[in-house]
C-alpha cells in the first residue's frame, strides 16, 4: 500500500521524549486507519535517540548537515508520503491529536499551520519572553511584510503536502526555517490555513536547543531580507520625500520657527537624506530582481510591468540629464564666484546653488550605474 502521510520529527539528543512521541504518533496512524509512516531525521545525537527511535518502530534518517532546518529538509526529502506531518520530538506537542490536519490536508490545503494561541499554551509551556513579545512580534512582522494569513509563524506542528514544499526550494538550514515556509507559501500563493493546536511543556530535562536572542535575530533577520519592500523600499521613500520637502523649504531662504532658524547647514542635511533615501530606493528594485532571478522570490507582475520603462537606454538618459542639469548649476555658481572676483562669498546665497546642484549631480550618476547593474542582473535573469 502505498504511503499517505508520513509523521516527521527532528531529532537531536531527544532520548528522553522521542519514544514517547513515535508511540503517539504510530497511534494515531492506526486510530485513524491511514498508510503511514514515521521519520525520524536524526541530526548527530550522542545520548542513544537513533537507536530509541529504530525500536520504537520509526525510519530514522541520519542528517549530517547541522540545523533545524537541515534536519527537515533531509526528512521531507526521504518522506514516502504524500503528506508530511512535523513535529518537534520533544513531546510538546501531542502527536496523538493530528486528525485536524490529516482532514485540512485531504480537503486540498496545501499547508495546515498549528496555532498555539488559538489552541492553548499550558502553563510553562513557553517563557514568557516567547509568548508575549518574540512570537507575537515576529508572527506581526510577517504578517505585516507579506500578507501571510498565519496567526502563528513559529508553531512546530504543521502538515503540508510534500510536493508542494519541496517545490518552494526551502534553503534556510537554523530555526528560521520554520519562517521560510510560511513566508514563501505565502508568496507562492499556496493553499494555507490553521488548526487550533495545544502547547505543552516538554518532557526533556536538559535546557532548549532555542537560543531566545540568536534564533528571534534569525528569524526576523529573514523576514526583512525578503522584503526589499520593507528593509529599502518603504524606509528610502520616506527619508527622500523627507528630505526633498525640508530642501524645497530651505531653498527659497532661511526658515524661521519660533526661536529656531534653519539655514544651510540645515539644507546639506535634508540633502544628504535626499541622496540615502534615492539610494535605499534602488537598493530595493536590485534586491528585488537578483531574488527573483536566482528563484528566492516568485515572478512579481509589478516589476514585470516597470522593468519596461526601467531600461537600461531610459535610466542613461534620465541619468545623464540630471547629471547635465546638476554641472551646469555647478557652473553657474563657478560664474557667481567669478562675478565676485573670486573674493569670499556669502555662503547661505551660493550654497543654495552648490547643495541642490550636487545634489541632482549625485542622483544622475547613481541611476547611471546602477541602471548598469540592474541589466547585468537581467541578462543572468534570461540565461
Amino acid at each position: 500500500m502505498s504511503i499517505e502521510f508520513s509523521i516527521l520529527m527532528p531529532c537531536l539528543n531527544e532520548a528522553e521524549t522521542v519514544e514517547t512521541c513515535i508511540k503517539k504518533a504510530r497511534g494515531s496512524i492506526a486510530e485513524l486507519g491511514i498508510a503511514g509512516e514515521v521519520i525520524v531525521a536524526d541530526n548527530g545525537s550522542s545520548d542513544g535517540s537513533r537507536e530509541i527511535a529504530a525500536g520504537a518502530g520509526a525510519r530514522v534518517i541520519e542528517v549530517a548537515e547541522k540545523g533545524y532546518g537541515s534536519a527537515l529538509l533531509g526528512g521531507i526529502r526521504e518522506a514516502h508520503g504524500k503528506y508530511v506531518i512535523m513535529g518537534d520530538a520533544d513531546d510538546s506537542y501531542d502527536f496523538s491529536d493530528i486528525k485536524p490536519f490529516v482532514e485540512q490536508l485531504r480537503a486540498g490545503f496545501d499547508l495546515v499551520m498549528g496555532n498555539r494561541f488559538k489552541g492553548g499554551i499550558e502553563p510553562g509551556a513557553m517563557p514568557l519572553l516567547h509568548r508575549y513579545l518574540g512570537n507575537p512580534v515576529l508572527t506581526w512582522a510577517g504578517r505585516l511584510f507579506f500578507s501571510s494569513p498565519c496567526g502563528d509563524f513559529h508553531c512546530g506542528l504543521r502538515g503540508f503536502d510534500r510536493s508542494s514544499i519541496l517545490e518552494l526550494d526551502l534553503r534556510t538550514k537554523g530555526m528560521e526555517f520554520a519562517s521560510e515556509m510560511v513566508v514563501k507559501a505565502t508568496l507562492h500563493k499556496i493553499k494555507i490555513t490553521e488548526v487550533p493546536t495545544r502547547l505543552r511543556p516538554d518532557g526533556r530535562s536538559r535546557a532548549s536547543h532555542l537560543r531566545t536572542w540568536r534564533d528571534g535575530w534569525r528569524h526576523l533577520r529573514f523576514l526583512l531580507l525578503y522584503s526589499p519592500r520593507w528593509l529599502f523600499l518603504y524606509p528610502g521613500m520616506a527619508l527622500a520625500l523627507l528630505g526633498a520637502g525640508v530642501s524645497a523649504l530651505l531653498l527659497a531662504g532661511p526658515l524661521t520657527i519660533g526661536r529656531l532658524t534653519f539655514d544651510i547647514h540645515t539644507l546639506m542635511v535634508s540633502s544628504m537624506s535626499v541622496i540615502i533615501g534615492f539610494q535605499a530606493i534602488i537598493f530595493a528594485v536590485l534586491t528585488k530582481t537578483y531574488a527573483i532571478s536566482e528563484g528566492l522570490l516568485p515572478e512579481d507582475a509589478r516589476m514585470k510591468k516597470a522593468q519596461r520603462w526601467m531600461g537600461l537606454e531610459a535610466g542613461l538618459v534620465t541619468g545623464f540629464l540630471l547629471s547635465l542639469s546638476g554641472i551646469i548649476g555647478t557652473a553657474c555658481a563657478v560664474e557667481f564666484w567669478k562675478a565676485e572676483h573670486w573674493g569670499d562669498l556669502n555662503p547661505t546665497q551660493v550654497m543654495r546653488i552648490v547643495i541642490p546642484s550636487l545634489i541632482v549631480l549625485a542622483l544622475g550618476c547613481q541611476i547611471i550605474l546602477s541602471s548598469f547593474f540592474l541589466s547585468i542582473l537581467r541578462l543572468k535573469r534570461r540565461n
